[in-house]
């Protein structure tokens, strides 16, 4: 008698996922846009004009002119150079956040939701972690270590890791209860051997679609700590500094906060199009009610 292969069924919606042929028209344009806002970033020391750090006190609060195409903030210093390399360190520490916390979250739902003498304990200091507010226990954490791009990824990384085993122990829990996980239980499989072949591949497909939610709440909570003075260090350029700088000014300049958020709208935007149509994609329910 041999081993299901079940779980390889699995895999194959998680394929068609990344099958653009098969979006709509939002989510087409959301790749395009998202692509350009990361392709601009990591290219960002090339495509900015000039230094974002390097000031110029006679050109403080310029509008659009020769070199300068966006103006200048308060300091004299570039906007497009600032917006792009802020971009840079936003999206880095967004993208690093959300694949740590998804990582570990994966982990520890799989450990919840299969072992359940493990399944008491763990949720309980996960429902512990919910019934703080994110955006307090992050800015404690910042608070606690001080304001690093570690202390900012560990901040958002953390609030955002009992979501995901909440996710994940629910999967588990109804696939350990299917066909093939008792057959490779009654061949004698080992723990580790079930938990990876059989129950992580059923775990894969909403992992993508929390991740991309995950990943846009990353990216919001970094601007917001940065707006409220709680994020990397203020003469680092990100979207949040940069428009935590440019609140003082609005009523001179408003798009010292204008275009910083466009930016972090459109990125927003885009990667919730993409999770939403990935959810689509996955959801045999949602895809069977569209036909």
């Amino acid at each position: 008698m041999s081993q299901p292969a079940q779980p390889a069924a699995a895999m194959q919606p998680i394929l068609r996922v990344f099958r653009l042929s098969h979006f709509g028209l939002g989510p087409k344009i959301a790749v395009v846009v998202l692509s350009l806002i990361v392709i601009c970033s990591i290219l960002a020391p090339w495509f900015a004009p000039h230094d974002p750090l390097q000031m110029d006190p006679l050109s403080r609060l310029k509008g659009p002119m020769e070199g300068h195409p966006l103006g200048t903030d308060n300091y004299g210093r570039d906007i497009l150079s600032r917006v792009l390399i802020g971009g840079r360190l936003s999206l880095y520490i967004g993208i690093l956040a959300a694949v740590v916390s998804v990582i570990i979250g994966l982990v520890i739902g799989l450990v919840a939701g299969f072992y359940r003498m493990a399944d008491a304990i763990i949720m309980r200091m996960m429902d512990a972690l919910m019934a703080i507010p994110a955006i307090l226990l992050a800015i404690a954490l910042v608070a606690l270590n001080g304001p690093s791009v570690t202390s900012v990824i560990a901040a958002i990384t953390i609030p955002e890791i009992p979501r995901v085993v909440r996710l994940v122990r629910a999967v588990v829990l109804a696939a350990r209860e299917e066909p093939y996980v008792e057959a490779a239980l009654a061949l004698g499989s080992s723990m580790p051997k079930i938990l990876i072949r059989h129950l992580l591949p059923n775990t894969l497909a909403p992992l993508i679609v929390q991740g991309t939610y995950v990943l846009a709440s990353a990216i919001l909570t970094e601007a917001l700590l940065s707006f409220l003075g709680a994020g990397v260090s203020t003469e680092t350029p990100t979207w949040g500094n940069i428009m935590a700088e440019g609140r003082l000014f609005f009523r001179i300049k408003p798009d010292l906060i204008l275009y910083p958020g466009i930016m972090l709208s459109l990125c927003i935007l885009s990667i919730n199009l993409l999770g939403d149509a990935a959810r689509d994609m996955l959801d045999p329910r949602l895809k069977k009610r569209a036909g």
